[in-house]
């Protein structure tokens, strides 16, 4: 593969397969790789940390889809289970988006995968990628074919089938059913001496629907509140 070939490939799938405009390329880290300064997975690991990515992935989606789609981009393979997603939201919330992104790429799963200069690819469809067997559905949700831009899809697609152990339906239609009855429901467990004016030791329980998962996460991290967990009701 040459290096040209390699760099698209990155940006391919990483970024969910957008159409990548010269201005927004990211000219120095190409140059680096090209001279050999830092290896692919140092590549991948820009790209996940660029304004493109977050802008995209971060910032416009919820924070399910947001943690679905890095296990797809870095991984290449769906979430196993509502643990691993959980891990990664509250991950996410207190430690930052950069730890977010290194958790992924710096796994002993990643190293296993694609080492440091292997482009990493979808995996999720071969059963050594899947500790379930319902992995291997659950990727059809995630990769809908050469066709998919991620970004078009901003809600998960997983959340209903992660949180309740079930497997997705190969079909067209999304996991989620929102606003209906079989809407699923998440409990968040949150401490904080700033959180509400409570004490430090005061653990509050919210209830939410999927649908308003982002904006209590919001609400919760701009009042410096600390996420202990959340979990599937």
């Amino acid at each position: 593969m040459t290096i040209d070939t390699t760099i698209r490939a990155v940006y391919k799938l990483v970024l969910g397969n957008p159409h990548v405009m010269e201005s927004e390329r990211l000219i120095a880290a190409e140059s680096k790789l090209t001279n050999g300064e830092i290896s692919v997975r140092e590549f991948v690991r820009i790209v996940a940390k660029s304004d493109f990515y977050r802008d995209r992935y971060f910032s416009s989606c919820a924070p399910y889809r947001f943690v679905e789609l890095n296990f797809l981009h870095l991984l290449g393979r769906a979430p196993q289970d509502q643990r691993e997603v959980s891990e990664h939201i509250v991950r996410c919330v207190a430690e930052g988006y950069d730890a977010e992104i290194d958790s992924y790429i710096d796994s002993d799963e990643y190293e296993a995968a694609f080492g440091e200069n292997t482009v990493p690819f979808y995996r999720g469809k071969d059963s050594a990628a899947n500790a379930k067997q319902i992995g291997y559905n659950r990727m059809f949700a995630l990769d809908r074919g050469a066709a998919q831009v991620d970004s078009a899809v901003q809600s998960s697609q997983l959340v209903f089938a992660v949180a309740t152990n079930s497997a997705s339906k190969i079909n067209a239609s999304t996991a989620t059913v929102i606003g209906s009855g079989t809407e699923k429901r998440f409990q968040i467990l949150v401490s904080g001496s700033n959180f509400e004016n409570k004490p430090s030791a005061t653990i509050t329980e919210y209830i939410v629907s999927a649908r308003r998962m982002t904006s209590q996460i919001q609400s919760i991290s701009r009042a410096s509140g600390k996420i202990l967990s959340i979990k599937a009701v």
